[in-house]
């Protein structure tokens, strides 16, 4: 045995004592030298002064493979690919970076990265079922453990308290977000690694594990190809977030893969080709404002709320992409409740070139003029490394000509487009159809029905919410709605309050108060409507409650309670959720009151599936005279 196996082995064998699972070769050539297993996964590892060629890489990988594949959790899911990686230890430094297209390459004094505690994915009993299996599936190799140090006598207080920390970490570790990423349904792993001849689609009500699903098929079609990858949503920190998960899930391809929200990669990319593009919120609000006080007379005697005709411009016609008054006229909207004729869209179209004048009179865009700017210019000439994969995620909020963009971006070819979203989780106004959008997806098309995330009581409190589907599952049909998802979790709690607004921060800090500790850093407080927020923080500083804006959160674990809007809490999940719905509503107008009310129901469901096992749902009512 070589110096460097042993000192090795020695290293992997000391981490016995703490759960892990060793098993060494005994002989056998092209097959790897152990195999470890514990909280953050299974790896084989093959250890030498130089990395294997690869005609002996594959082999090791091959035999790994076969001896791993189809390890079964107690529902009979399947152990992901995620959770396995084949690492390779060569002598000094690795030469070649830090991975590789399909093995981790550590150095010797890397090996504690393998037991990096941000990086756990399975409990004790999992790895303990795990390792009973792989352990029938490995002759030649030998099971070695160490037994842990005995405790001295007058530390029994210490040990037992950390004991029973242990013992709770341990519960917290079976949730089912965290078996998501360990084990997948049959289902779930068959589409992450099914080849489409064309784009493709994964829809599925809220919490079927449709995002996880499509990590697990990233980090599949990242070890199948050498290229970059990207991972792109809508809101600018959900990328963000997935990207913590992806780099536990994937090391060996991380650094591949880019993770960014679709504004962001548009203003880059623009970048690069010299095409500056100045975007000022509060600048765009003012040029609308100077359009609405010019055109706004005959508008308001169909619809007096100046939102819903900004609204109109955004996600219909700049949403959309048109670019005459006569393509506007034709073009059906989806998602509006006012009926428009002829020239009732002509006198629309007149409040936008007005709009448009102003934003050109200042020299400014505003992000829909970013899309199209983009669309165009990458139709004109496409990027020079084009990627391997395009994965969109939370794709029902992004506009048609942003899913335009997305499939000149991808281009052509197997397994390029991958979207993925529910049209019950939409949370901006407006609709569509991929059709429209001259992406086809027929035959190509996966639906999730098992909802994995939300214990019974929560889910049952969310599926009260009757929310309306406007972007038809995606593809033209009937989505599957998140009263008809079937449950896989029992128990959990969901609490109502109601009272006057007034009696609302007692509550909130009551219930907030009431929190075992450890949980608060994994609870989020979900409000409607920014003032709404900013009123629920303010009690907060009251309280002297520490908080966290979901604007500044990645992922990262922390003792604050998040806190933010249903927009920026979309595709996250928590262990516990505080929403609050204030019942008053200063839009005004027949139309928007009717919108505001389906889209509300929407952003409600998303609200209370957010919480995997409590939920707490507050609703304030205006004060009146007592």
């Amino acid at each position: 045995m070589s110096a460097l196996r042993r000192r090795v082995l020695s290293a992997l064998l000391v981490r016995t004592a703490e759960g892990w699972h060793l098993f060494v070769r005994d002989d056998g050539a092209r097959q790897a030298d152990a195999f470890l297993i514990g909280p953050s996964g299974l790896f084989a590892a093959m250890i030498g002064e130089e990395p294997p060629d690869a005609v002996i890489a594959h082999e090791v990988m091959r035999h790994a493979e076969e001896r791993c594949a189809d390890i079964r959790g107690s529902r009979g899911q399947v152990l992901a690919a995620g959770v396995r990686h084949v690492v390779i230890v060569p002598g000094g430094s690795p030469r070649d970076g830090a991975h590789s297209r399909r093995y981790w390459l550590l150095s010797e004094l890397e090996l504690p990265r393998l037991f990096d505690r941000d990086a756990v994915h399975l409990d004790r009993r999992q790895v303990g079922a795990i390792a009973d299996q792989v352990s029938a599936r490995l002759p030649g190799f030998r099971y070695l453990r160490v037994s842990p140090p005995e405790r001295e006598q007058d530390q029994s207080k210490l040990i037992e308290e950390k004991d029973v920390t242990d013992q709770n970490l341990e519960k917290a570790q079976q949730r089912p977000f965290d078996t998501w990423m360990s084990f997948l349904h049959p289902q779930q792993n068959a589409v992450v690694k099914r080849d489409y001849m064309g784009p493709a689609r994964i829809s599925g009500p809220a919490g079927t594990g449709k995002t996880v699903v499509a990590l697990h098929r990233l980090r599949y079609l990242a070890m199948q190809s050498t290229g970059p990858l990207l991972f792109t949503a809508f809101v600018r920190t959900l990328p963000l977030v997935h990207q913590k998960s992806f780099r536990r899930l994937a090391p060996e391809v991380a650094d591949r893969v880019e993770f960014t929200n679709l504004h962001a990669w548009i203003r880059e990319f623009l970048t690069a080709r010299g095409r500056e593009i100045t975007v000022v919120p509060s600048q765009v609000d003012t040029a609308f404002g100077r359009a609405w006080m010019a055109h706004r007379a005959p508008l308001e005697l169909l619809e007096k709320s100046p939102p819903y005709w900004q609204a109109e411009i955004d996600r219909v016609i700049k949403g959309r992409g048109i670019q005459t008054l006569e393509e506007y006229v034709r073009v059906p909207r989806r998602g509006r409740t006012l009926r428009l004729d002829a020239a009732q869209r002509a006198l629309v179209w007149r409040l936008f070139e007005g709009y448009q004048e102003n934003l050109a009179a200042k020299g400014l865009h505003d992000h829909h003029d970013m899309i199209s700017i983009a669309l165009a210019e990458l139709t004109a000439r496409p990027v020079e490394r084009p990627y391997a994969a395009v994965v969109v995620d939370e794709v029902q909020d992004i506009t048609l000509n942003g899913l335009r963009l997305l499939r000149q971006l991808a281009g052509d070819g197997q397994n390029r487009l991958l979207l993925v979203g529910d049209g019950q989780q939409q949370v901006y106004p407006g609709g569509w159809r991929l059709s429209d959008a001259g992406i086809p997806i027929q035959g190509r098309g996966e639906v999730l029905r098992v909802n994995y995330r939300n214990r019974a009581e929560v889910l049952g409190f969310a599926q009260r919410f009757d929310a309306v589907n406007e972007v038809d599952d995606l593809d033209g049909a009937a989505g599957v709605a998140l009263r008809d998802a079937e449950v896989a979790n029992s128990g959990g709690e969901a609490r109502s309050w109601r009272g006057p607004e007034r009696d609302l921060p007692g509550a909130l800090v009551e219930t907030i108060s009431a929190l075992p500790a450890p949980l608060l850093g994994h609870t989020a407080l979900i409000a409607f409507q920014r003032r709404d927020l900013d009123q629920c923080t303010a009690v907060l500083r009251k309280a002297g409650i520490a908080f966290l804006p979901l604007e500044q959160y990645e992922g990262e674990p922390d003792d604050r309670l998040k806190v933010g809007t249903v927009h920026r809490a979309k595709g996250l999940d928590f262990q516990a959720v505080l929403a609050v719905h204030f019942t008053r509503n200063a839009a005004t107008g027949t139309a928007i009151e009717e919108e505001t009310r389906m889209r509300q129901e929407r952003q409600h469901l998303v609200a209370a599936t957010r919480a995997r096992d409590f939920l707490w749902w507050a609703v304030a009512e205006p004060n009146t005279d007592r």
